[in-house]
């Protein structure tokens, strides 16, 4: 079993000051040398407030991008958070890694009745040794033909694993653990907090989101007092389809820092 990491390997330096000198370029009559000069934080910060919350545009916080480090999450999840196509992804390879004891997701539904939960691990179980097993039976068929090729012994070997991988993989469940690399500027990450911190998101997918809100805020506070679910700001989006819960969801992402 595996659990829930995210590390913020890398943001833009100075992501709000950028996102204002980039803002202030569109509103006056700076050169390129001059819209950073005098914005000083509480420059910077009314920009971004009127800005954001007042023009509403967007547009300028493009400029700045955050990089997530991610483990302990579902291949379910990578189904999900893929959607989200203005990021980029580069994710721990199946046909390329042996999955020798893979690691999984339990969904937390699961994980509260024992009986459910032992059914489930059970499967976990009885995949790695299919896997395991199809690894075994495909693999001599491979070496002898890289070596009828003429490759070496243990070059045969190395791509004849990598063979019988690529297509034992297709056995392995969405519960798989993967680990990925993400990154996805201010702009697109308002849009993943919209959709993903939202009751109605899979838990999964909405416990990683709030743990990237976390640590984006810390670093740029003003640019993300704001993220998170559409309800929190406006009307819920969700009609009939609403948690309800608009009120506990404004207070828990007005104190999401304080959490810790």
């Amino acid at each position: 079993m595996s659990s829930l990491k995210v590390t913020l390997l890398q943001y833009t330096n100075q992501p709000e000051k950028i996102i204002a000198a980039a803002a202030k370029l569109c509103y006056s009559t700076a050169d390129i040398e001059g819209i950073m000069d005098k914005l000083d934080d509480q420059k910077t910060q009314k920009f971004l407030n009127s800005l954001l919350y007042n023009l509403g545009h967007e547009s300028p916080i493009e400029h700045v991008s955050f990089t997530f480090g991610i483990e302990g999450v579902s291949r379910s999840l990578l189904t999900q958070i893929t959607r989200h196509r203005i990021a980029s992804f580069s994710v721990k390879s199946q046909r390329y890694v042996k999955e020798g004891q893979f690691e999984y997701i339990i969904p937390d539904e699961i994980q509260k009745i024992p009986e459910a939960k032992e059914k489930f691990v059970q499967a976990m179980q009885q995949d790695q040794k299919t896997y395991d097993a199809l690894v075994e039976i495909l693999m001599p068929k491979h070496y002898v033909a890289f070596l009828e090729e003429g490759k070496s012994e243990e070059k045969a070997k190395q791509m004849a694993e990598k063979k019988a991988i690529e297509d034992a993989r297709y056995i392995l469940p969405n519960a798989c653990e993967t680990k990925m690399v993400v990154t996805m500027n201010a702009r697109s990450l308002y849009n993943f907090f919209n959709h993903r911190c939202c009751e109605r998101a899979q838990l999964e997918i909405r416990e990683l989101a709030i743990a990237m809100l976390k640590l984006v805020k810390e670093v740029a506070p003003t640019l993300f007092k704001m993220a998170g679910p559409k309800c929190i700001s406006g009307p819920c989006p969700e009609g009939r389809m609403s948690c309800g819960k608009r009120h506990q969801k404004q207070m828990f992402f007005a104190d999401l820092l304080n959490e810790r």
